[in-house]
């Protein structure tokens, strides 16, 4: 059940519900999607809902199939290959911009959020360490300063992590791990060249396992 939403801003607020209950699998890839459902357990009218699944489906998270019905959209290898590399030379970007106005209070910040993601990542809270994941790179938007570059990424991003969601148990978390300490070095010397090459290698090679888990067609 959908947490109902305040009278404020709500074409956006069940923009943010729908979104996550997509990615993290609240809504399946290919659930049926009724907006008068959807409106009546966030106790909003249908307009606001129709709009943000305008915009989940402008992004590729929903599609509608004229006629007969608007669902989740399948999970498709096609897409997923698509979208990494994308992903990655945007978030290498980020790094690159980012890392030369790092902070000493950005690396202490960056340390902790990694620390807490291993820790998510060892008692199996996937939903947290992708947030927290998220977060880590997000300390390096933060820095580029550049609001293009991270509304990019607002659009691609879900579909990065509708994928790592459901299927993070078969990825190779260990060497995820030793990434992240190698990005850390980097950042913390002000490297932004290796860091950004840390990073972009991370999502490639990220892309590269989902393309073997995911069969075309999907």
């Amino acid at each position: 059940m959908l947490t109902p939403l305040p009278r404020t801003s709500l074409a956006t607020g069940a923009y943010e519900v729908l979104l996550r209950a997509i990615v993290f699998g609240e809504l399946p890839p290919g659930a049926r999607i009724r907006d008068g459902e959807l409106a009546a357990q966030l106790q909003i009218s249908r307009m606001p809902v129709r709009e943000a699944l305008k915009r989940l489906e402008s992004e590729g998270l929903v599609e509608t199939i004229p006629n007969r019905e608007t669902r989740v959209a399948p999970i498709r290898a096609e897409r997923a290959a698509q979208a990494f590399p994308v992903v990655a030379a945007l978030q290498a970007l980020g790094t690159r911009l980012g890392v030369p106005a790092l902070s000493a209070a950005d690396d202490r910040r960056m340390q902790s959020l990694d620390r807490d993601r291993a820790r998510a990542l060892r008692e199996g809270d996937v939903v947290a360490a992708i947030a927290l994941d998220d977060a880590f790179h997000g300390v390096l938007l933060a820095a580029a300063g550049n609001d293009e570059l991270i509304r990019a990424l607002e659009r691609l991003m879900p579909q990065i992590r509708r994928l790592d969601v459901l299927h993070v148990t078969q990825l190779a978390r260990e060497d995820a791990s030793r990434d992240h300490a190698d990005i850390l070095a980097a950042c913390r010397r002000r490297d932004a060249h290796t860091a950004a090459e840390l990073v972009e290698a991370n999502y490639l090679r990220l892309g590269e396992q989902m393309a073997a888990i995911l069969e075309p067609g999907d």
